[in-house]
């Protein structure tokens, strides 16, 4: 059986680099010249390693969620849902102003260059921002620390509501301690309490 010829590029490198192109300009806005300048690779290596341009945005989609937004299973994992709140708010405000990525969300910075409907991946990104609103009202669901009257779904909304909002601050020039301390006024009295 014959051998392929092996790979001369490290993968993370290249989805670390496209990850940074796509952030920047959105998937739209990234041309496969910028994905070459960025990467060091020819379009035809980026083709033959990630299929096309929206396999390979795919591949950058998952690594961001794996890395930079993490911090959403941290803050599920946590005892109370105010204490979910607060990890998942922080969270965001660390994760929209990271000095070595762009400011703001790829997830949300993705719908915002183009609308979700406007590019073929938008599914996905739409798809995995209802993702952690399902895994919020299920954890909100599971505390069974809300009171009656709190609809665990809306409680969810208003936590990712404003830690999208931290992302559209953070890519406007909002800095980590402003997202902070926005984090902070919103958990003087989150609206369920």
């Amino acid at each position: 059986m014959a051998m392929g010829r092996p790979r001369g590029f490290d993968v993370d490198e290249v989805l670390e680099a496209a990850l940074r192109v796509f952030w920047a300009k959105g998937y739209e806005g990234t041309t496969m010249a910028d994905l070459s300048a960025a990467t060091k690779l020819r379009a035809g290596s980026i083709y033959g390693a990630f299929g096309s341009k929206e396999g390979l945005f795919k591949q950058v989609v998952d690594r961001y969620s794996d890395n930079v937004y993490g911090y959403g299973a941290a803050a599920l994992a946590a005892d109370s849902p105010r204490e979910v709140a607060r990890l998942w708010l922080y969270g965001a405000a660390d994760a929209t102003t990271r000095p070595e990525y762009p400011a703001g969300c790829l997830l949300v910075q993705g719908a915002l260059a183009a609308g979700d409907a406007a590019i073929e991946p938008g599914a996905d990104l739409r798809a995995r921002r209802q993702v952690a609103v399902v895994k919020l009202t299920e954890r909100f669901a599971e505390a069974g620390e809300l009171p009656p009257d709190v609809d665990p779904g809306d409680a969810a909304r208003y936590v990712i509501a404003l830690s999208q909002g931290f992302a559209v601050q953070a890519a406007s020039g909002a800095s980590r301690a402003e997202l902070r301390s926005m984090a902070d006024l919103a958990l003087r009295q989150l609206p369920w309490e």
